[in-house]
């Protein structure tokens, strides 16, 4: 933790922190993250959805600084209108996934950097499972892609757990990887679902890569970081900025991880923090 208190940049969660429980920006929250950014401090996205679900937030929010997507897998650059960071899946990695996902029948979700493909849906839960992704192809399991694959998404209802489907997974594929699970009834269209879901990435330190972004590109340390977030994902950052924040409602793990709890993501918990934190900036 960085006692000081004095802070360069905002590394920022969406689904469960900035986003309320509608998916909308609070007027409050966006306007203060405006301020902070016109001020000079670098305000960046990190999140784990894809670059298309997380352009129209940067926009709503006139950022132009790059954003982490897919979890750490890439950054975005607005500017540039391209990614200027990407990691994708071995060909011998993509092989077993494809082929742990038709032993086991696992509705299963194929991301490029620009493009999506899913197996088709065999259940009502898989079918609504389905709905939240945009611009998705579905192909039948034989069809999925192999090649520049950036992330992999497995749905199961027949594991007890997250964590037993992504036991299953690693030893499936027996290659070093960053895996991410989370039960699907976590986000408030699913909130009746049993899927459980597990994200399979190329090896990386997840979303702490954008503090070594912010480092590299701007010579911002770790310690002049504030990482704000909600979910198991978020963990990495928030452990390794100067100021770890997990929002009101987040599990304990996440809270115990944490060097602060705000307020609940449907209030302007974050606006407060940073007019605290940043004072005459925003």
């Amino acid at each position: 933790m960085n006692q000081n208190g004095n802070y360069d940049a905002v590394l920022l969660d969406l689904d469960g922190t900035l986003l309320d429980g509608q998916g909308k920006i609070r007027p409050r929250n966006a306007s203060v993250l405006r301020a902070l950014s016109e001020s000079g401090i670098e305000v960046m996205i990190a999140t784990g959805r894809s670059t298309r679900a997380t352009l129209p937030v940067v926009h709503e929010l006139g950022l132009d600084s790059p954003m982490l997507v897919f979890n750490g897998a890439g950054i975005y650059c607005p500017k540039e209108g391209k990614l200027i960071e990407e990691r994708i899946l071995s060909n011998r990695v993509m092989e077993r996934a494809l082929r742990f996902a038709k032993e086991r029948n696992l509705l299963t979700v194929v991301q490029k950097a620009e493009a999506k493909f899913a197996s088709p849906a065999n259940t009502h839960d898989e079918r609504r499972a389905l709905e939240f992704f945009h611009g998705l192809e579905v192909l039948d399991s034989h069809d999925l892609p192999d090649e520049y694959v950036i992330r992999v998404i497995y749905y199961s209802a027949d594991h007890d757990s997250c964590q037993a489907l992504q036991d299953d997974v690693q030893v499936a594929l027996d290659a070093p990887l960053f895996l991410t699970n989370f039960p699907l009834n976590l986000l408030v269209s699913h909130r009746d679902s049993p899927l459980h879901v597990v994200d399979v990435h190329p090896p990386s330190r997840g979303k702490a890569e954008g503090l070594r972004f912010l480092q590299e590109t701007h010579g911002i340390a770790p310690e002049r970081v504030v990482a704000i977030g909600d979910a198991s994902n978020d963990l990495d950052m928030l452990e390794a900025a100067g100021l770890g924040v997990a929002m009101g409602g987040s599990s304990q793990r996440v809270q115990n991880s944490a060097d602060r709890v705000i307020g609940h993501h449907d209030s302007d918990a974050i606006a407060d923090l940073l007019q605290e934190l940043f004072v005459g900036r925003c």
